[in-house]
Protein backbone atom coordinates (compact mmCIF):
# COMPACT_ATOMS: atom_id res chain seq x y z
CA UNK A 1 0.00 0.00 0.00
CA UNK A 2 2.44 2.89 0.83
CA UNK A 3 5.93 1.05 0.59
CA UNK A 4 6.60 2.15 -2.69
CA UNK A 5 10.35 3.68 -2.87
CA UNK A 6 11.12 6.65 -4.75
CA UNK A 7 14.68 7.89 -5.34
CA UNK A 8 14.38 10.61 -2.12
CA UNK A 9 13.34 8.12 0.04
CA UNK A 10 16.27 5.19 -0.95
CA UNK A 11 18.45 6.34 2.06
CA UNK A 12 18.41 9.32 4.28
CA UNK A 13 19.99 10.10 7.72
CA UNK A 14 18.87 12.82 9.74
CA UNK A 15 21.04 14.02 12.51
CA UNK A 16 21.00 16.45 15.41
CA UNK A 17 24.03 17.95 17.64
CA UNK A 18 23.59 19.67 20.68
CA UNK A 19 20.17 21.10 19.00
CA UNK A 20 18.33 23.05 21.66
CA UNK A 21 15.52 25.73 22.34
CA UNK A 22 14.74 28.76 24.54
CA UNK A 23 11.82 31.31 24.69
CA UNK A 24 13.54 33.77 26.88
CA UNK A 25 15.23 32.74 29.74
CA UNK A 26 12.74 29.58 29.41
CA UNK A 27 14.65 26.29 28.16
CA UNK A 28 11.99 24.31 26.21
CA UNK A 29 14.80 21.58 25.43
CA UNK A 30 18.92 21.17 25.30
CA UNK A 31 21.50 18.87 23.78
CA UNK A 32 19.27 16.93 21.66
CA UNK A 33 21.49 14.56 20.17
CA UNK A 34 19.39 12.11 17.84
CA UNK A 35 19.92 10.07 14.90
CA UNK A 36 17.41 8.79 12.18
CA UNK A 37 17.66 7.03 9.53
CA UNK A 38 15.32 5.71 6.39
CA UNK A 39 13.28 2.52 7.17
CA UNK A 40 12.67 2.87 11.09
CA UNK A 41 9.70 4.37 12.95
CA UNK A 42 11.22 6.03 16.26
CA UNK A 43 9.13 6.73 19.33
CA UNK A 44 9.05 10.09 21.71
CA UNK A 45 8.24 9.93 25.25
CA UNK A 46 7.48 12.43 27.75
CA UNK A 47 4.93 14.11 29.77
CA UNK A 48 3.25 17.16 28.80
CA UNK A 49 5.49 19.99 28.55
CA UNK A 50 8.74 17.99 28.38
CA UNK A 51 9.47 19.72 24.85
CA UNK A 52 8.15 16.55 22.55
CA UNK A 53 5.92 18.92 20.45
CA UNK A 54 8.60 22.05 20.25
CA UNK A 55 10.96 19.66 18.94
CA UNK A 56 8.35 17.81 16.58
CA UNK A 57 8.21 21.75 15.32
CA UNK A 58 11.56 22.44 14.98
CA UNK A 59 12.42 19.40 13.00
CA UNK A 60 9.67 20.12 10.72
CA UNK A 61 11.43 23.75 10.10
CA UNK A 62 8.27 25.45 11.88
CA UNK A 63 10.49 27.14 14.09
CA UNK A 64 14.25 27.79 14.53
CA UNK A 65 16.34 26.39 17.32
CA UNK A 66 18.55 28.92 19.48
CA UNK A 67 21.58 26.58 19.43
CA UNK A 68 22.90 23.03 17.96
CA UNK A 69 21.91 22.25 14.16
CA UNK A 70 20.17 19.20 12.00
CA UNK A 71 22.03 16.98 9.60
CA UNK A 72 20.54 15.21 6.77
CA UNK A 73 23.08 12.88 5.39
CA UNK A 74 25.92 14.88 7.23
CA UNK A 75 25.31 18.32 5.57
CA UNK A 76 23.99 21.13 7.44
CA UNK A 77 19.87 21.43 6.82
CA UNK A 78 17.46 23.73 7.47
CA UNK A 79 13.97 21.94 6.67
CA UNK A 80 11.33 23.75 3.90
CA UNK A 81 14.15 25.97 3.14
CA UNK A 82 17.09 24.20 1.80
CA UNK A 83 17.55 20.61 0.15
CA UNK A 84 13.74 20.11 0.99
CA UNK A 85 13.32 16.72 2.39
CA UNK A 86 9.61 15.59 1.53
CA UNK A 87 7.47 16.08 5.48
CA UNK A 88 4.19 15.00 6.64
CA UNK A 89 3.49 16.48 9.32
CA UNK A 90 0.74 15.98 12.24
CA UNK A 91 1.16 18.90 15.19
CA UNK A 92 -1.12 19.51 17.48
CA UNK A 93 -3.86 22.27 16.50
CA UNK A 94 -3.83 21.89 12.90
CA UNK A 95 -6.43 23.78 10.93
CA UNK A 96 -8.29 22.38 7.96
CA UNK A 97 -11.56 24.43 5.87
CA UNK A 98 -14.40 23.48 8.14
CA UNK A 99 -16.99 24.20 5.34
CA UNK A 100 -15.09 21.76 2.53
CA UNK A 101 -14.70 18.23 2.56
CA UNK A 102 -12.02 16.09 3.74
CA UNK A 103 -11.42 15.19 -0.30
CA UNK A 104 -11.59 18.92 -0.98
CA UNK A 105 -9.09 19.83 1.74
CA UNK A 106 -6.26 17.66 0.80
CA UNK A 107 -6.81 18.15 -2.91
CA UNK A 108 -6.33 22.13 -1.45
CA UNK A 109 -3.13 20.96 0.18
CA UNK A 110 -1.83 18.75 -2.35
CA UNK A 111 -1.66 21.35 -5.06
CA UNK A 112 1.37 23.00 -2.98
CA UNK A 113 3.77 20.67 -4.30
CA UNK A 114 1.79 19.13 -7.40
CA UNK A 115 3.25 15.77 -6.55
CA UNK A 116 0.23 13.83 -5.99
CA UNK A 117 -2.76 12.88 -8.21
CA UNK A 118 -6.34 12.72 -7.22
CA UNK A 119 -6.51 9.19 -7.08
CA UNK A 120 -3.26 9.39 -4.66
CA UNK A 121 -5.78 11.68 -1.93
CA UNK A 122 -8.34 9.25 -2.58
CA UNK A 123 -6.12 6.44 -1.79
CA UNK A 124 -4.78 8.26 1.80
CA UNK A 125 -8.14 8.62 2.40
CA UNK A 126 -9.32 5.40 2.26
CA UNK A 127 -6.02 3.90 3.78
CA UNK A 128 -7.11 5.93 7.30
CA UNK A 129 -10.48 4.59 7.32
CA UNK A 130 -12.88 6.95 5.75
CA UNK A 131 -14.91 6.94 2.76
CA UNK A 132 -12.90 9.61 0.45
CA UNK A 133 -16.70 10.08 -1.71
CA UNK A 134 -18.26 11.38 1.72
CA UNK A 135 -20.08 15.01 1.03
CA UNK A 136 -20.19 16.14 4.33
CA UNK A 137 -18.10 19.06 5.82
CA UNK A 138 -15.05 18.54 8.05
CA UNK A 139 -16.72 21.25 10.57
CA UNK A 140 -19.38 18.03 10.88
CA UNK A 141 -16.58 15.55 11.62
CA UNK A 142 -15.90 13.77 14.87
CA UNK A 143 -13.29 14.17 16.82
CA UNK A 144 -11.98 10.98 15.19
CA UNK A 145 -12.55 11.51 11.37
CA UNK A 146 -10.68 15.13 11.70
CA UNK A 147 -7.36 13.14 13.60
CA UNK A 148 -7.80 10.54 10.61
CA UNK A 149 -8.48 13.04 8.02
CA UNK A 150 -4.96 15.28 9.26
CA UNK A 151 -3.40 11.87 8.99
CA UNK A 152 -4.61 11.72 5.61
CA UNK A 153 -2.83 14.54 4.72
CA UNK A 154 0.45 13.90 6.20
CA UNK A 155 1.15 10.22 4.41
CA UNK A 156 -0.89 11.38 0.62
CA UNK A 157 2.81 11.99 -0.49
CA UNK A 158 4.39 9.06 0.76
CA UNK A 159 7.12 11.37 2.49
CA UNK A 160 10.32 10.77 3.18
CA UNK A 161 10.16 11.80 6.69
CA UNK A 162 7.39 11.82 8.72
CA UNK A 163 6.54 13.87 11.80
CA UNK A 164 3.80 12.44 14.45
CA UNK A 165 2.47 13.95 17.69
CA UNK A 166 -0.06 11.87 19.41
CA UNK A 167 -1.54 10.61 15.65
CA UNK A 168 -4.00 8.26 17.48
CA UNK A 169 -5.73 10.61 19.80
CA UNK A 170 -9.14 9.69 19.67
CA UNK A 171 -9.09 6.93 17.48
CA UNK A 172 -10.32 3.46 18.32
CA UNK A 173 -8.99 0.24 18.44
CA UNK A 174 -9.49 -0.69 15.07
CA UNK A 175 -8.73 2.49 13.87
CA UNK A 176 -5.43 2.51 15.28
CA UNK A 177 -4.05 -1.42 14.30
CA UNK A 178 -4.90 0.72 10.52
CA UNK A 179 -2.99 3.60 11.47
CA UNK A 180 -0.08 1.69 12.73
CA UNK A 181 -0.10 -0.91 9.63
CA UNK A 182 -0.11 2.17 7.22
CA UNK A 183 3.28 3.67 9.12
CA UNK A 184 4.56 0.22 9.21
CA UNK A 185 4.18 0.14 5.77
CA UNK A 186 5.45 3.78 4.84
CA UNK A 187 8.54 2.82 6.96
CA UNK A 188 9.09 -0.48 5.01
CA UNK A 189 9.15 2.13 1.69
CA UNK A 190 11.80 3.93 2.70
CA UNK A 191 10.22 6.59 5.55
CA UNK A 192 11.76 7.94 8.63
CA UNK A 193 8.96 8.22 10.90
CA UNK A 194 9.09 9.70 14.00
CA UNK A 195 6.11 9.69 16.71
CA UNK A 196 5.15 11.15 19.66
CA UNK A 197 2.66 9.41 21.60
CA UNK A 198 1.30 9.03 25.17
CA UNK A 199 0.01 5.93 23.47
CA UNK A 200 1.72 2.72 24.90
CA UNK A 201 0.74 1.02 21.78
CA UNK A 202 2.17 3.49 19.64
CA UNK A 203 5.28 2.86 21.04
CA UNK A 204 5.42 -0.37 21.71
CA UNK A 205 4.08 -2.04 18.45
CA UNK A 206 5.51 0.04 15.56
CA UNK A 207 8.82 1.84 17.63
CA UNK A 208 12.65 0.37 17.23
CA UNK A 209 13.98 2.77 18.93
CA UNK A 210 12.37 5.34 21.27
CA UNK A 211 13.51 8.47 22.71
CA UNK A 212 12.41 9.21 26.30
CA UNK A 213 12.41 12.94 27.67
CA UNK A 214 14.18 13.49 31.26
CA UNK A 215 15.26 17.09 32.42
CA UNK A 216 14.46 18.45 29.06
CA UNK A 217 16.82 16.23 26.62
CA UNK A 218 16.34 12.69 25.89
CA UNK A 219 17.36 9.11 26.16
CA UNK A 220 17.56 6.88 23.63
CA UNK A 221 16.46 3.02 24.60
CA UNK A 222 16.23 0.15 21.85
Amino acid sequence: MYNQVNEEKKMNIIKTENLGKKIKDNVIYHDINLNMESGQIYGFVGANGSGKTMLFRTLAGLIRPSEGRILLNGQEYIPFEERMLSTGIVIENMNLYPDMTGFQNLKCLAKIRHSVTESDIRHAIEAVGLDSSDQRKVGKYSLGMRQKIVLAQAIMEKPAFLLLDEPTNGLDVDSVTKIHRVLLELAQGGSIVAIASHNREDIEKVCGTTYYFDGGTVQERN
